[in-house]
């Protein structure tokens, strides 16, 4: 069932069931009950449910603000409202190297993945630049999804040239430990976040709507000596994650 048939009046309107943004309100939570309105998705604007549900514009704000209040829709500025999500928020910090098992497992929570790609390829023009290898180099790359407690929760792409990770079969798990064993576990790292709207694609294997608030993470690892060891680009759920970074004020 659309929105617009579960909205329409006739289904659950009644004169005498009470003002009118209560009943909008319960069939609203009706419908995030019921499947019909999934988590994460987007709300029709206010003057397109008002027309649907035959009321005033007045009449769907108070609805929504009541549902935003008890939590069951998010209202972004500039955005519109969406359905909540029921993905558990997590927050990452930005002055931590650590590998997505490492952190899900400080947290409690179970770690696993989803392979969409291992093997070695010959190395994109961004690989070749990004992990500084000869254009006739080979490059191992692992991809996958990564979820906690079973829920999507990133896209992972990892590549590093063949001379750090001859055998990319051997990621089963984590793949900072598998760099550890041969002494070439990252010591330091360059990100670049970039927000995003989920394409198909990514947007299918994260489980939220085309067009989804997404980031986007470009990260060059190196060991102590300052030699590349990792190139990753990663794609992660804007619902899901805040990014933390502690500043400090510099010497005058």
């Amino acid at each position: 069932m659309n929105i617009a048939s579960f909205l329409a009046p006739d289904n659950w309107l009644k004169p005498d069931g009470g003002p009118r943004y209560v009943q909008l309100r319960k069939r609203l939570s009706d419908g995030v009950e019921q499947g019909v309105l999934k988590a994460g998705s987007p709300l029709p604007p206010e003057r397109e449910i008002a027309s649907i549900t035959e009321t005033s514009r007045v009449t769907v704000r108070k609805a929504f603000q009541a549902l935003a209040e008890d939590g069951v829709i998010v209202q972004k500025q500039g955005h519109g409202s969406f359905i909540a999500s029921n993905t558990p928020q997590l927050e990452q910090s930005l002055s931590r190297l650590t590998s997505f098992s490492e952190d899900m497992s400080r947290r409690g929570m179970t770690s696993t993945s989803v392979w969409l790609e291992r093997g070695i390829f010959m190395p994109s023009p961004d690989e070749v630049l990004a992990l500084a290898l000869t254009p006739d180099a080979s490059v191992s790359r692992i991809a996958r999804l990564r979820t906690a407690d079973d829920k999507p929760m990133a896209i992972e792409r990892a590549s590093l040239s063949t001379e750090t990770l001859p055998n990319p079969l051997e990621v089963e798990t984590s793949l900072y430990e598998v760099l550890e064993r041969f002494n070439r576990r990252p010591h330091r790292a360059l990100q670049k976040i970039s927000a995003i709207n989920l394409e198909e694609e990514d947007a299918n294997l994260l489980d939220v709507p085309v067009g989804a608030a997404g980031l986007r993470i470009e990260r060059v690892s190196y060991l102590r000596d300052g030699q590349v060891v990792e190139f990753t680009q990663s794609i992660y759920r804007g619902d899901a994650y805040n990014f933390v970074a502690e500043l400090r004020l510099a010497k005058e």
